[in-house]
C-alpha cells in the first residue's frame, strides 16, 4: 500500500475505531495532504515508505484511513484490532510514536484522541474521580482550595510540616508537595509523610475539618509502590505522581496495584509536548490518557496566572476530566500556577466550582505570611461564590484586604 492508499474520505468510521485529530505541516509545500497524512496514517499501523513483498491481503483491514482532511487538519481512525487492550504504552506508540520523526513533515501536532468504549473499559479509569475526592474531604458546594509548599525545595522536614499546618489551619482543605520534592537529604521522604501527617491531624482536631496532604511518590516504579503503601501505612489519603517523567507504565501499574489512596496527577514535563501550537502532543490528550490510567485529579492550567494557556485551552483541558468517556468516573481538575485571591472570580468563572485552587506564592507571599494567605484565598472564594466582589467583602476581612493591597492586579 501505497500512503495515497491510506486516504478514502468515503469511510465511515466504525463505533470501535480510535479517532485522532492530526495537525499537518508539510517541509515541502508541493506535498499533497493526502500523501502527507496518509504517511501518518501509514506509518502508525501496517504501511511505510515503500511497498512491501509481505504484504498479505487480510491486512488491509487493519489498515489506518485518513477520512477526513479539512486545511492541515486530518482525521484518521484506527481498527480496534491495532491495539492491546489496556495498554495505554502500545496506543501511544502507535498513533505518536515514529510518526513525528517523518521527514516529509515540518511539524505534527497531535490534538485529540477520541477511544471506543470497548478500549475505554479495558482501564480501570479513577478510583474516586470528583465525587469520590468530595466525600473523602466532606466538601461539597466550593471549590478546594490548596496550596503547595513554598519554597518548593529546601525546607527541612520540621519546616516543611510547620507550613503545611499553617495552611491547614489558615483554611485550605489541601497541601501538597511539588513536583520535584522526592526523598532529598534535607527532607526524606518516610519523616516528612509522618511529620507532616501528624500536623495534618493537628488542623484536623482544631478546625474540625478534613485536610489531606498530597505526598509526592514519583521515583522508579518499585520504589514508589513502596512509597505509596508506607503513606497507606501511615494515615495518608492521596499520593501525588509526576506523570509524564514516571511513564504511562507507571501510572497504570500504580492505579492496578489497588492502593486506598487518591492519585493526583502533576503534569511536569508536559509543556515539552503541549506549548508550541503546531507540533507535539496537545494537554486535551494528555487529560485523556490520564484519566484512563486512573489519576483522580489533574493539573489543567488557570488561563490567569503564570502559565501560557489561554481561556480556550483551559476550557478544553476542562471538559476533557468531565466528559462522558465509557464509565470512567471524571477527573477533578486543578489549576495552579502563579494563583493569588484576586484570580478567584475568573477562576470560578472559568472552571465553576469543580476544581482545586492549587495557590503556593499566592498563599505564602502573604505579607502576614502562610496562615493569613490560606485565609484570605478561602475568603477569595466565599466572597466570589456569594456574589460580592472582593472589594466589597475585603471591606470586613482584613486578611483578604491585605491580600488585595499586596497584588493589586490580576
Amino acid at each position: 500500500m501505497k500512503y495515497e492508499d491510506f486516504y478514502n474520505p468515503k469511510y465511515n468510521p466504525s463505533a470501535t475505531d480510535t479517532i485522532c485529530t492530526f495537525r499537518i505541516e508539510p517541509r515541502d509545500p508541493k506535498r499533497s495532504m493526502k500523501w502527507l497524512a496518509g504517511g501518518v496514517a501509514a506509518e502508525s499501523s501496517i504501511g511505510t515508505w515503500t511497498e512491501l513483498t509481505t504484504e498479505k491481503p487480510y491486512m488491509k483491514k487493519l489498515a489506518a484511513t485518513v477520512f477526513e482532511l479539512a486545511g492541515n487538519s486530518a482525521q484518521i481512525a484506527y481498527p480496534i484490532e491495532l491495539f492491546e487492550p489496556g495498554n495505554l504504552p502500545n496506543i501511544m506508540s502507535s498513533v505518536a510514536g515514529n510518526v513525528f520523526g517523518l521527514g516529509d513533515l515540518r511539524y505534527l501536532r497531535l490534538l485529540d484522541i477520541h477511544l471506543p468504549k470497548e478500549l475505554v473499559k479495558s482501564f480501570l479509569g479513577p478510583a474516586y474521580g470528583i465525587s469520590g475526592i468530595r466525600k473523602t474531604i466532606k466538601v461539597t458546594k466550593r471549590p478546594l482550595v490548596g496550596t503547595i509548599v513554598k519554597p518548593k525545595l529546601g525546607l527541612r522536614t520540621k519546616d516543611h510540616a510547620a507550613v503545611a499546618y499553617a495552611a491547614w489551619a489558615g483554611g485550605c482543605d489541601i497541601v501538597k508537595d511539588d513536583e520535584n520534592l522526592s526523598s532529598q537529604a534535607f527532607n526524606p521522604f518516610e519523616d516528612r509523610v509522618i511529620t507532616t501527617l501528624d500536623q495534618r491531624d493537628r488542623a484536623e482536631d482544631e478546625t474540625g475539618d478534613k485536610k489531606v496532604y498530597l505526598i509526592n511518590v514519583t521515583a522508579e516504579t518499585q520504589e514508589m509502590l513502596r512509597r505509596a503503601q508506607f503513606i497507606e501505612d501511615h494515615g495518608g489519603r492521596v499520593a501525588m505522581i509526576d506523570i509524564l517523567t514516571c511513564g504511562y507504565s507507571a501510572v497504570s501499574t500504580l492505579r492496578n496495584h489497588g492502593f486506598k489512596l487518591i492519585l493526583h496527577g502533576h503534569r511536569a514535563m508536559h509543556a515539552a509536548f503541549t506549548k508550541l501550537p503546531n507540533h507535539g502532543i496537545a494537554m486535551p490528550v494528555i487529560a485523556t490518557v490520564s484519566r484512563l490510567l486512573g489519576i483522580d485529579q489533574l493539573h489543567v492550567g488557570t488561563a490567569v496566572g503564570k502559565m501560557s494557556e489561554d481561556r480556550e485551552e483551559v476550557e478544553t483541558n476542562i471538559r476533557k476530566c468531565k466528559e462522558p468517556l465509557g464509565d470512567l468516573e471524571p477527573t477533578l481538575p486543578v489549576a495552579s500556577g502563579g494563583l493569588h485571591p484576586r484570580h478567584v472570580p475568573a477562576l470560578i468563572d472559568i472552571f465553576g466550582i469543580d476544581f482545586v485552587i492549587q495557590a503556593g506564592g499566592g498563599i505564602h507571599g502573604h505579607p502576614k505570611g502562610t496562615r493569613i494567605g490560606a485565609t484570605a484565598m478561602r475568603q477569595a472564594v466565599d466572597a466570589t461564590l456569594a456574589g460580592q466582589t472582593l472589594e466589597e467583602y475585603a471591606a470586613s476581612h482584613s486578611e483578604l484586604a491585605e491580600a488585595l493591597q499586596h497584588w493589586p492586579t490580576g
